[in-house]
């Protein structure tokens, strides 16, 4: 089979390349699945480098979730051959058949496509337990998004709007205001350079937010702290700018808001029945039409080099699936 390898750490993706290996076979408890589709988030891209916190032994086949068709199953798993299921792994997915246990797949909820399914799954399991898990998220409270126009931040936006929240789109792109508009449904779009906070009291007629959703860091993260309303959170999903910041601890004490770490993974693999819970609230409202992906490109997994590189980048309005 075709798959992508990363055999070597690398900056510029050097050490990334389509290799043909041997078809992988299932062994008890797992399930034979011909990938369909496969979406591209931000781990992976730091997996390439090394950068992220989990780091697998090399090589490994890029890619953490999947869409595609059960091949082999056995017959006690709850699955059969044929079926459509989506899910994955922390690595894997970008390859043309893969082998996964069966509790890390599900089925895909009708009417979705596999590129929907395949990039659905991390980023909405990540806003919804940010936001609504841990975040408490209400009909009527302002909500301030940082990264938006990525796959987790439109994921957010997205959800937030759903149930109902007033949302604030925020990116360092003036270029992307317009893009950015249609595909998060946002109330307003802002961009989050230097001192924001007067923007967002604007916005806010002088409440701020109640929740933020910051996967950014850096100076981002220092200014969103003067933007959460009295008893609201920040939360703190990721570091994309590099720099991870410090906050003096008056500062929540002071202006009374709590700061709350997300690891979306971590937390279903602590609290499985919640993990559950949240799987089944996402797949409920995808079904019912509530939210869905916005895919900024579907490629071939030959292509997948543009699709590295346009999030290198930071070209991408939402997800990139690739299609073995």
């Amino acid at each position: 089979m075709k798959a992508l390898q990363v055999s070597r750490l690398s900056e510029d993706l050097s050490g990334v390349g389509l290799v043909d290996l041997p078809q992988p076979s299932p062994g008890p408890g797992e399930l034979l699945i011909r990938v369909r589709a496969a979406s591209l988030n931000y781990p992976d891209l730091l997996m390439t480098q090394g950068k992220y916190q989990f780091k697998p032994d090399l090589p490994f086949i890029s890619g953490m979730e999947l869409a595609g068709e059960v091949l082999e199953a056995a017959p006690d798993s709850g699955f059969k051959p044929g079926e459509r299921v989506m899910g994955g792994s922390k690595s894997g997915a970008m390859a043309e058949m893969v082998v996964l246990p069966t509790g890390a797949i599900r089925k895909v909820p009708e009417g979705l496509s596999f590129a929907d399914a395949a990039a659905m799954g991390a980023a909405y399991i990540t806003a919804y337990t940010a936001l609504v898990e841990l975040g408490g998220l209400k009909t009527g409270q302002w909500v301030l998004v940082h990264g938006a126009s990525g796959g987790v931040g439109l994921a957010a936006c997205d959800l937030a709007k759903a149930l109902g929240a007033k949302v604030i789109a925020a990116t360092h792109r003036a270029d992307k205001f317009d893009a950015l508009k249609q595909a998060s449904g946002a109330d307003a779009i802002i961009l989050n350079h230097g001192r924001f906070r007067e923007q967002v009291s604007e916005l806010t007629s002088g409440r701020l937010c109640d929740l933020v959703f910051d996967p950014v860091g850096g100076d981002v993260f220092d200014e969103s702290t003067r933007c959460v309303t009295f008893g609201g959170k920040l939360l703190v999903v990721g570091f994309v700018t590099g720099r991870i910041p410090q906050v003096a601890v008056n500062i929540p004490l002071i202006k009374g808001f709590s700061i709350v770490g997300v690891r979306a993974g971590e937390y279903a693999r602590h609290f499985p029945e919640r993990g559950a819970r949240i799987r089944d609230e996402v797949e409920k409202l995808a079904m019912s039409g509530a939210i869905k992906p916005h895919i900024d490109r579907v490629l071939p997994l030959d292509d997948w080099r543009e699709a590295f590189t346009a999030m290198q980048k930071g070209e991408l309005i939402g997800k990139v699936v690739l299609e073995p």
